[in-house]
This record gives structure tokens, C-alpha cells and sequence, in this order.
């Protein structure tokens, strides 16, 4: 087995994503008249600029994963479908995800982040319209495939593109927006779910995607995949457009540069220097942590939320889950203020923390349920408890749990292997995702407390992955976090 950079191969398909045209050189020949802060304010508006765009991938990954919840009654009444039917529809996005993540590394790496971008955009509009003039099951399943597909190239996508041309002092912040991103795209499902028709929801789906296609055409390409490419003008041009046309990027250039010298003397790696540490090690942490995102139960609990609401007392269930999905957009945002102040593994382990204490509380008010008659006033006071740490564990999710793992993956993968060790790592986050969506009501009817247990185990077990073995990357360049693990 062996991991290949095919680069004389693919240096011609890329060309037609970079877009580095006149307008970045007239940039590069204007004098240098700006004063220092003045620069970086530019660098700053750039790089924010591009993630604004590309954040349109993540908002139609969180759309479709909230698309399912506004819509089940609808689709299953118009439709006919069976509630195991509609499960299926549901759970199929995570099949195309699983496909979709096995080829985004390769893609990435084949035709740049950019063109990789503008492909996961296909299926998805075509999903959505498959949906939208669905007739029967058939045309449902085909078109949640395709978003599934889509969507399992913008997971890994996105935050590399994100990583690799951000700042060292911005990268947290910015990385940070990816999963800020997706929350705020699962609340637009929820929130448009109850004011419009399904198929209409559908349609509405297509527009993220429909203003990220035109929106690519604006930004350059990674300077970092350009240079591993060998595409020295392009990737300096691309870099100096991302930090400024009168920042001097000499500094910058030469340490990319070395560390693509350092890792394309030999090309080919083979498995069994896969033991090496500086393989092996960064491996183990990327695809440990995305694992660990999904098996922490987050899709689950969601799932089950609105069930703990009615048991609580609340009528509309679904105007609470809007509000759990407002919480995380907030509670997102302020992980996406803090990770560049405090680091990523003390965010990730206030977030394991948290979620940890709130599933025990979940656990604890099930268990104790199951010993109370449902009309006394114990009851009642356990159902608020069971909201209580539902909420805490979504908000300690959004916190650490749900944003780092993809910024991390982003940092540390070896640029040599980047593109096969993250289609993995994003292989293994779906498929725990799945196992989790599909495992979830078999669990909920063995043991309600039972399966908050589970879920609270391998919390407290992330805690503890997180303290040995995730280093700190805050304030650290790529090439520096890389040079780290030899």
C-alpha cells in the first residue's frame, strides 16, 4: 500500500480552478504606501472574504442535516411512507457522506480545494431538485444520495482550504466558522421548516450551493496546494493576494516552500513507514477526535430532543428544538471568538467536561423516571432536568467537541498524506455518525438511562484522549505543528 503525489500528473487540471488572473497582478505592482496595520487590515478583509464564500459549504451541509426534522410529518402524510421508510430517507445522507468523504481527499488533492468545492456542488443542487419534484420514495433516496455525496466533500474540504490560507493568529478563529457554519444552516432548516411547504424547503436548499459555484470564481486557490503542485507564480501570487499586495511574504514563502521540498523527496510512502511517529501519531489524533465527535452520541440526543421536550411538558417540540438549534449557533460563536485566546485542547476538554456532567444529568432524571409514576410532581421536576442537560450537552458540543476536531484534522495531517489520512479521518466521522443516527431509537427503547450512560462513557473517555495525546496548535504555523511530530 502506498500514498501518491501524482503532482506532474494534475498540475494542468488545476489550472482552471486558480483564477489568480490580472486583476491580482495590477494589485502586486501598486506601491507600498500602506503603513503596516493597514496591510494587515487588508490581509484581514481577504482571507475573510474567501471564508465567507466557502462557509456557503458548510451552511448547505447543516441544511440538509436539518432538513429531515420540519419535514417528517409532511413528507410521510403527502408521500405515504412508512416511519421506517422516512428513517431511511433520513440515514441515507450519511451513506453519501461515507462515499463522499472517500473520494475528497483525492479530489482535493487532484484538482485543488476550489475545484473540489465546485463538484460537491453538483449533487447537491441536483438532490435538492430531485426532492423537491419527488412522486414517490424513489426519487427521495436518490436525491438524499446525492446531497449525502456532496456534502462528504465539503466536510473535509472546507476546513482545509480554511486552514491553509489563514493567518497563524487568525486560523482558530476563522477554522472555527466551518462548524459555526453548519449549526447556522441546521437552524435555517429548522426556522424556514415551520413557515414553508417541504418542497419549497427543498428548493430553498439549492441556494447556498447556487451562490458558492459563482462565489469560487472570486478567491484564489490554496497557495499551499499550489505550491505542492509546483506551481511556484501562481502559489506566490495566490498568497500575496490572501495577505496583502504590499505585505512582504519572502518569510512565509520560503517556510512553505521548505516544507514542500522536505516532504516531496520522496513521493511515495509506503505502510510500513506508517510506524513512524510523524505519521502514525498526527493520524491517530485526527481521525481519534473525529471519531470521538460522533460517538460522543450529539446526533442522538438531537434526535431524541424533541421527545424529552413533550415529556417535559412543552407542547411545541418543535419551537424547542429551534431554540436548541439557536443555542448552538450561539454557544458556536462564542467557541469561534475563544479558540485563538484560550487554545483548542483546553476548549476540547472544557467541552469534553461538560458534556460529560450533562449526560450524567440526563442519565441520573432517566433512571430515576423509570422509578416515578408519571403524574406526580418528581416526575415533571425530572423531565426539566432532562432538558436541563440536554442543553448543556449540546452547548458543551458547540464549545469544543463540535468545531475543533475539523480544525485540528486540518493542522496536523503530513501535507504528503493529507489527502488519503483525511479522507479517512472523514470516512470514520460518517460512519460513526450512521452507527449512532441508526443505533440510537434501538438504544432509547433497551434503556433511556441506559444509553445516556453509553454516551457519558465515551465523553469522559474524549476527556482523557484529549489531556495525553492532543497537542496545542495555537499561534503555531502549519509547517511548524508538521515538524512537531518528527
Amino acid at each position: 500500500m502506498s500514498f501518491r503525489d501524482d503532482s506532474e500528473d494534475v498540475r494542468d487540471m488545476g489550472k482552471p480552478f486558480l483564477h489568480t488572473g490580472s486583476w491580482y497582478r495590477m494589485g502586486s505592482r501598486q506601491s507600498s504606501t500602506m503603513g503596516s496595520s493597514q496591510a494587515i487590515r487588508e490581509s484581514s478583509i481577504s482571507v475573510v472574504a474567501c471564508v465567507l464564500i466557502v462557509a456557503l459549504g458548510p451552511i448547505q451541509f447543516g441544511f440538509t442535516s436539518g432538513y429531515s426534522s420540519p419535514t417528517q410529518t409532511a413528507i410521510t402524510k403527502d408521500l405515504k411512507l412508512t416511519v421506517s421508510e422516512y428513517s431511511l430517507f433520513a440515514s441515507l445522507s450519511n451513506v453519501g457522506a461515507m462515499v463522499g468523504a472517500i473520494s475528497s481527499g483525492q479530489i482535493a488533492e487532484y484538482i485543488g480545494r476550489k475545484g473540489s468545492l465546485m463538484i460537491a456542488a453538483i449533487p447537491n443542487i441536483i438532490g435538492w431538485l430531485a426532492i423537491s419534484f419527488a412522486r414517490d420514495s424513489s426519487f427521495l433516496y436518490m436525491g438524499r444520495l446525492l446531497e449525502g455525496f456532496g456534502v462528504g466533500i465539503i466536510s473535509y474540504t472546507v476546513p482545509v482550504y480554511i486552514a491553509e490560507i489563514a493567518p497563524q493568529n487568525m486560523r482558530g478563529a476563522l477554522g472555527s466558522v466551518n462548524q459555526l457554519s453548519v449549526t447556522i444552516g441546521i437552524l435555517l432548516a429548522y426556522l424556514l421548516g415551520l413557515f414553508v411547504q417541504w418542497r419549497i424547503l427543498a428548493v430553498l436548499g439549492i441556494l447556498p450551493c447556487l451562490v458558492l459555484i459563482p462565489g469560487l470564481f472570486f478567491i484564489p486557490e490554496s497557495p499551499r496546494w499550489l505550491a505542492k503542485m509546483g506551481m511556484t507564480e501562481d502559489f506566490e501570487a495566490s498568497l500575496q493576494v490572501l495577505r496583502g499586495f504590499d505585505t512582504d511574504i519572502s518569510i512565509e514563502v520560503n517556510e512553505i516552500k521548505r516544507s514542500v521540498a522536505s516532504t516531496s523527496k520522496r513521493t511515495t510512502i509506503r505502510f510500513a513507514e506508517l510506524k513512524r511517529r510523524r505519521y502514525w501519531f498526527p493520524l491517530m489524533i485526527g481521525i481519534g477526535l473525529l471519531m470521538l465527535q460522533q460517538l460522543s452520541g450529539i446526533n442522538g440526543v438531537l434526535f431524541y430532543s424533541s421527545t424529552i421536550f413533550e415529556a417535559a411538558g412543552i407542547s411545541s417540540s418543535n419551537v424547542a428544538t429551534c431554540a436548541l438549534g439557536a443555542i448552538q449557533v450561539i454557544a458556536t460563536g462564542v467557541a469561534t471568538w475563544l479558540v485563538d485566546k484560550t487554545g483548542r485542547r483546553l476548549l476540547l476538554i472544557v467541552s469534553s467536561s461538560v458534556m460529560t456532567f450533562s449526560l450524567l444529568i440526563v442519565a441520573i432524571a432517566f433512571y430515576m423516571k423509570g422509578f416515578t409514576s408519571d403524574d406526580s410532581s418528581l416526575y415533571s421536576i425530572l423531565g426539566i432536568i432532562s432538558i436541563v442537560g440536554v442543553v448543556g450537552m449540546a452547548i458543551g458540543f458547540s464549545l469544543g467537541l463540535g468545531p475543533i476536531p475539523w480544525l485540528i484534522m486540518s493542522e496536523i495531517l503530513p501535507v504528503n498524506i493529507k489527502g488519503l489520512a483525511g479522507s479517512v479521518a472523514t470516512l470514520g466521522n460518517w460512519f460513526m455518525s450512521w452507527v449512532v443516527t441508526m443505533t440510537a431509537n434501538l438504544l432509547l427503547d433497551w434503556s433511556s438511562g441506559g444509553t445516556f450512560t453509553i454516551y457519558m462513557i465515551v465523553s469522559a473517555f474524549t476527556v482523557a484522549f484529549v489531556t495525553i495525546w492532543v497537542p496545542e496548535t495555537k499561534g503555531r504555523t502549519l509547517e511548524e505543528i508538521q515538524f512537531s511530530f518528527r
